[in-house]
């Protein structure tokens, strides 16, 4: 294989199928059009659709209570501040993220301690938790990202032992199970995103699900301006928020819901094809199953790169290679979390962290290993394809790998 024949310098893609998102059918514009022709586009009483929704969503997820919200960040900082925290108070969460989970920590005004991941999962390493918890800890928010499910028995075991409260970021998790129970029912609350990308989308939106009356009453009260049950129009009794999503969104999300446990299904399945496909191929190491899951999301595809095995290709330019080849695929955070500016120069503006807190000298070795050199995303939507599908993808890496070794 010559470099020539590479689809970045003009040769023939080796993927031929292409991977649209979001998806959707007549039922779901005649939803979306019902609910316009209802008149009813507001959620001001948090009823109607919404409602509607949130009674699935809950029943899917087997808990009590589903809320929403206009988007996952929000879905976590309701969580937060409704769980009791109090400023200065820490939350430990991992650095490989996006930065949501770390900023509604600043925004209830206290302090991200972040812990370095596990290099087989790149969820948060349990091993590690315990020797960051102080006195000030008094939360958890496990990501369960790309869709693998966390080490939740190790980690609720921790939280109990420090009473601490566990928020589960399903950001990337609808549908995923742990030990047969759905992420995001596990820890006290468990939230998500709708947002475009997501295996569930409304283009926009959140969810917190919960077990928990009293936490479900005070985050409804928060995202619907402090207003409580019983109340009154005009009385607020907490410092809350219009955070409330719209009649169109439920409608949108209630018919998506429908088909995402098949669609979890097949990338789950592929996931697992995708794993036996490259066990023999040298420098491309799968993230590891078998730590509990029992449902695998793939909101991405992971695998570990090793640029040895490509004569030194740095992981940037082996991603470029890749999306041109047809694979929809990005190389991944750039950094992890604390190396962001806004935490390298406690660009923190009104909230009231405290002045000792300092992010120069965090280093968590295993996320930065991710993001320099071995972390390479295949995004959720090409999941959703075919085994053959799956076949083109590892052929695009062994054309690479050939070119690279010349």
């Amino acid at each position: 294989m010559k470099k020539d024949d590479l689809a970045i310098n003009g040769g023939i893609k080796s993927v031929t199928t292409s991977f649209p998102w979001p998806l959707y059918e007549d039922t779901d514009v005649r939803a979306v059009a019902q609910a316009a022709q209802s008149g009813q586009w507001g959620n001001p009483d948090c009823g109607g659709l919404v409602a509607k929704f949130e009674k699935e969503f809950a029943a899917y997820c087997g808990t009590r209570y589903a809320l929403t919200c206009v988007n996952g960040s929000v879905a976590l900082r309701l969580a937060l501040i409704a769980s009791g925290v109090k400023p200065g108070d820490e939350v430990i969460i991992p650095p490989y993220t996006f930065i949501a989970t770390a900023t509604i920590v600043i925004e209830a005004n206290c302090v991200p301690v972040f812990v370095d991941i596990d290099p087989d999962t790149y969820n948060l390493d349990p091993d590690k938790i315990e020797a960051a918890i102080t006195k000030r800890t008094k939360a958890i928010i496990p990501v369960h990202f790309a869709g693998q499910a966390c080490s939740m028995d190790r980690i609720m075991d921790i939280a109990r032992k420090h009473n601490l409260t566990v928020i589960e970021d399903a950001a990337h998790a609808h549908g995923g199970e742990y030990k047969g129970k759905k992420l995001g029912s596990i820890g006290r609350a468990g939230c998500f995103s709708f947002q475009s990308s997501k295996n569930l989308s409304a283009g926009e939106g959140g969810c917190v699900v919960t077990n928990d009356e009293k936490l479900f009453d005070m985050m409804n009260s928060l995202r619907n301006v402090g207003r409580v049950k019983g109340g009154q129009w005009y009385e607020h009794h907490y410092l809350g928020c219009n955070y409330r999503i719209t009649q169109f969104q439920a409608a949108l999300l209630s018919q998506q819901l429908t088909r995402l446990a098949e669609q979890t299904k097949v990338r789950d399945d592929n996931g697992k094809y995708l794993n036996e496909l490259l066990a023999p191929v040298a420098g491309i190491t799968p993230l590891t199953r078998g730590h509990g899951e029992t449902v695998h999301t793939y909101h991405l595809y992971i695998f570990r790169y090793d640029k040895s095995k490509f004569n030194g290709l740095p992981k940037k330019d082996f991603s470029e290679m890749l999306a041109a080849e047809g694979v929809p695929s990005f190389m991944g955070y750039p950094q992890p979390i604390y190396k962001q500016p806004l935490f390298q120069q406690k660009n923190f503006l009104c909230y009231a962290i405290p002045d000792d807190v300092d992010y120069t000298n965090v280093h968590c070795q295993v996320a930065e290993k991710a993001c320099h050199e071995e972390g390479v995303w295949i995004l959720q939507h090409a999941m959703l394809g075919t085994r053959k599908d799956m076949e083109q993808f590892v052929a695009a890496i062994i054309k690479i790998q050939q070119a690279a070794n010349g």
